[in-house]
């Protein structure tokens, strides 16, 4: 968890919060959520300030024997709109297509799960790990395809709990419309 985070200000934020909205954080019933609050915002954010490319420094040459296509599909992604604070779920398909380098599977879903883990837009998410993976394995080409459910939709406002945004980010080859398209194929294969 992050040690970035401050818990007693986020604590004594969630006092004030209570107040706020008209509870009293001194009732039996509230009298631990402000520490409970800050314990999650510090699992939530603990990838503040963290590098992503940590996950991909131990990526091994692997010469003309790269294959032609890893795609690490269905991540669990969990983070927290910026615009409200409130949580956004869903599923991150990642897809690269090897240089010189390639790295072991696990590292995928910890270079996504350090990014989602900060106050985030899903767009900027997207574009954040294409730029993550190009910058540690300098592939051929990425293509990052992020669906989410998002609290702001799903909990407020218009209330639309099975609506799911979808966005991509492409680099390189995969930007290419029949090289994504073929790669788009393949992460929905089986999906019906």
């Amino acid at each position: 968890m992050s040690a970035r985070v401050d818990r007693q200000r986020v604590a004594a934020a969630v006092r004030e919060l209570l107040s706020a909205i008209g509870e009293d954080p001194d009732d039996e019933a509230f009298s631990q959520t402000p520490a409970r609050v800050a314990e999650a915002y510090a699992e939530f954010f603990a990838g503040v300030g963290a590098d992503p490319l940590v996950h991909l420094r131990d990526a091994v040459p692997v010469g003309e024997q790269t294959g032609e296509l890893v795609i690490v599909r269905d991540i669990a992604l969990r983070s927290v709109c910026e615009h409200h604070l409130l949580p956004f779920r869903g599923r991150a398909h990642v897809a690269y297509r090897p240089g010189r380098r390639v790295v072991g599977l696990g590292a995928i879903p910890r270079v996504v799960e350090t990014l989602a883990a900060r106050p985030q837009l899903q767009e900027r998410l997207g574009e954040q790990i294409a730029e993550a993976i190009e910058a540690g394995l300098e592939p051929e080409g990425v293509l990052v395809v992020l669906e989410a459910s998002h609290g702001c939709v799903a909990d407020r406002g218009v209330r639309q709990t099975e609506a799911l945004a979808v966005s991509l980010a492409s680099r390189g080859s995969l930007a290419r419309s029949g090289e994504r398209a073929e790669v788009l194929a393949l992460i929905g294969a089986d999906r019906a």
